[in-house]
């Protein structure tokens, strides 16, 4: 589980400060009684909280990535002050990770005493329910015991082992079946994508997300119909993008490795391969896959990477691109007969673990060159990480597709931030929150631009690099968690301008012609346990769900998220941001050229898929709510809107069969940052199905 505040459970002396510096943390407190639990209690919690709680937390419950420590100083200093019974209605309300409510009362009431344990409580005579209210600081001292500070190695392997066991599946071609007609992708259909086609995750190398069809627009959208729907394997983190190429559809389930052709008109399975493993609480979405030639690319998340032929499903090569830790597959793109794959979940604090961007020969899966995103001591901005040993550096997760200019031959990729002790450093750090533009065919750096100095807010600036033309001007657009578009010069990387899309007070200045920004000193010289407001919160002004360029109206079409929250000591909790009068989502278009607002539209969920443009003055996306929309990329203005199984989550394309324009989107209902924390504050107001994961199409009504 990852534990999420909403609104009420935040302090009103937090909230007042919400704006300032650090949350100061009181002195431990003494417990002088027994507290309101028994010992069987605490033990069954304790095996609960592994089987639920630790894959997130940690065996230890010293937190982890997004999740907050739930015992120690950092955690006593935010709770010392509230009720048991806060602590079980939150934790009811937030867990566990994706089924909040799920468990039974007692379990929940179990959790609670383990927890209490952790934090210095001692076993007593009654038994805790969900009506027990003592306040946490007169039975709990914050002072971890060993036994649980430091658990045996098998308690560690036990939680592991939870984490990633899921129910074992038949794997192997388990639907057998041909495409009839398949054109191998070549360079050049790569660099100018068939009108009819959605070849890659952006749809072009320019990351532009849109599509020049136009049989459906602004004058006849209106009349969309579903045409097919196919379910898909239930559990974990569904972010799909649908491709297409020659009528057929390719998709892929998370939880199971599973991949399928689908013939795009009808719907009707054509072949499918279950790769496995099927896995529990992966904490990692797929969210693209790459056709090139022949073959269709599959990142499994056991960090193997498949070469499938994509007439048939079966397996042409695999090879395992890192055995180490929790190691995932992140962002992905073929050029030049070359898969380029970045690193993600690479966070331990080892030389081992160094993130990267590499590339492979398609035909073969041998790697051609390797850039390691973290700069070791003695390589071109090693000195940024001071005296830190190599194993001390880690971070700069590749967790997000790239883009491509064939013209420069340069690949341009974000990086995600800094992790582990360095954090709070805040020096470069290199390259972490940063946008890298390296040579296609040798991953040499030819530039670099930092967004972000270190931080340890998880604002990271990984998104999408979208390339725009402007006259004779070469742009680069990207937006990160913080809400700021920047715009640079990308043959020389060059900072052009920034415009702030949400209200974020993390910098209190940035340099118009540097782009150099400089933090809040409280941000700057906090400590760790200390509690410290941000706005926007980690799931960020801006996330994993794609912007979209729209040519023709030299549009950016921004989905953006209005959270703060309150982290760095313990649960904290998540408000809303202010100024939005409780719209926690919202799409905003700015001109690329000058980064001028259009329009906004906002409302009171998230959106959760990319936006996707088309040439008929529309775009598409889906939101928490289940409501998948096209609206007036002109105005805003929705135009449709159908409301699906579940969430709409992952990214919209459109593409078309024998002359009929179809749009695609999947649903899901799990994820992290932006769905977790927008959840939390949803829960108990609004209702989602956490059942779901399909794909729909939809289309215009046939004409007789």
């Amino acid at each position: 589980m990852r534990m999420r505040a909403k609104l009420s459970w935040i302090p009103a002396a937090l909230l007042a400060l919400a704006g300032a510096g650090i949350l100061s943390v009181a002195a431990l407190a003494q417990a002088g009684t027994a507290g309101p639990f028994t010992a069987a209690q605490a033990a069954a919690g304790g095996e609960a909280f592994r089987g639920n709680c630790a894959a997130c937390h940690g065996a230890n419950l010293a937190g982890s990535g997004e999740a907050p420590p739930l015992a120690g100083p950092a955690f006593f200093a935010n709770w010392n002050g509230r009720t048991t019974q806060e602590l079980f209605n939150q934790i009811k309300l937030s867990m566990p990770l994706g089924k909040p409510g799920s468990l039974d009362d007692d379990t929940y009431a179990a959790i609670v005493a383990y927890v209490l344990k952790a934090n210095g409580a001692e076993a007593g005579t009654a038994a805790f329910t969900g009506a027990t209210s003592v306040k946490i600081g007169a039975v709990a001292t914050g002072k971890v015991p060993a036994d649980i500070a430091q658990p045996k190695p098998n308690a560690a392997a036990a939680a592991g082992t939870r984490r990633r066991a899921a129910p074992t599946v038949r794997t192997g071609i388990t639907f057998a079946g041909t495409v009839k007609t398949y054109t191998p992708i070549t360079d050049a259909m790569m660099v100018n994508p068939p009108d009819g086609d959605w070849l890659m995750h952006y749809r072009n190398y320019a990351g532009w997300s849109h599509s020049p069809l136009k049989q459906i627009d602004t004058g006849n959208v209106g009349g969309l119909q579903l045409k097919w729907v196919l379910a898909l394997d239930e559990g974990e983190r569904q972010q799909i993008t649908p491709l297409v190429h020659d009528g057929v559809m390719f998709v892929s389930t998370n939880r199971t490795n599973k991949v399928q052709a689908i013939d795009a008109r009808t719907g009707t399975l054509i072949w499918e391969n279950t790769l496995g493993p099927a896995q529990e609480n992966i904490q990692n979405a797929t969210r693209t896959m790459v056709l090139y030639g022949d073959k269709l690319f599959y990142p499994a998340t056991d960090a193997k990477l498949y070469a499938l032929d994509a007439r048939t499903g079966k397996i042409d090569w695999q090879i395992q691109v890192s055995s180490y830790g929790s190691d995932k597959v992140g962002g992905m793109m073929a050029v030049h007969g070359k898969l380029i794959v970045g690193l993600t979940r690479c966070d331990d604090q080892s030389v081992q673990d160094h993130c990267w961007i590499a590339a492979y020969d398609v035909n073969t899966g041998k790697q051609v060159w390797k850039f390691l995103t973290i700069a070791d001591k003695g390589t071109p901005g090693g000195d940024t990480w001071g005296n830190l040993t190599n194993d001390q550096r880690s971070g700069a997760d590749a967790w997000i597709s790239g883009t491509y200019d064939p013209a420069l031959n340069l690949t341009y990729w974000g990086t995600g931030q800094a992790k582990g002790a360095q954090a709070g450093l805040h020096t470069p750090v290199l390259f972490t929150n940063t946008t890298l533009a390296l040579d296609a065919d040798t991953g040499q750096l030819k530039w670099y631009f930092q967004d972000a100095p270190d931080e340890s807010l998880d604002l990271d600036e990984v998104y999408e690099k979208v390339l725009v033309d402007e006259g004779g001007d070469k742009n680069l657009l990207t937006v990160g968690k913080k809400g700021i578009l920047w715009k640079l010069d990308r043959a020389t990387g060059k900072f052009l301008d920034y415009k702030e899309t949400v209200f974020q007070n993390v910098f209190v200045a940035i340099d118009r012609k540097t782009g150099k920004s400089t933090y809040r000193p409280d941000i700057l010289n906090h400590k760790k346990g200390d509690a410290v407001a941000e706005c926007p919160s980690q799931e960020g002004g801006h996330d994993w769900p794609a912007t979209s360029y729209d040519p023709d109206n030299d549009l950016i079409v921004i989905p953006l998220s209005q959270t703060c929250s309150i982290s760095g000591g313990g649960m904290g909790g998540n408000y809303e941001m202010p100024g939005t009068d409780g719209n926690l989502g919202r799409i905003s278009a700015y001109e690329a050229k000058t980064l001028k607002p259009v329009w906004s539209f906002q409302q009171h969920t998230p959106f959760l898929t990319g936006v996707m443009t088309t040439a008929g003055g529309l775009g598409f996306v889906g939101d928490w709510d289940r409501v998948f929309r096209a609206f007036d990329v002109k105005t805003g203005k929705t135009l449709w809107q159908a409301r699906l199984g579940t969430t709409v989550q992952g990214y919209p394309t459109t593409f078309s069969v024998d002359g009929k324009q179809y749009v695609a989107v999947a649903t899901g209902y799990n994820g992290g940052s932006p769905e977790q924390r927008p959840t939390s504050i949803l829960a108990g107001e609004l209702f989602r199905p956490l059942t779901g994961h399909a794909v729909y199409v939809f289309a215009l009504p046939d004409r007789n």
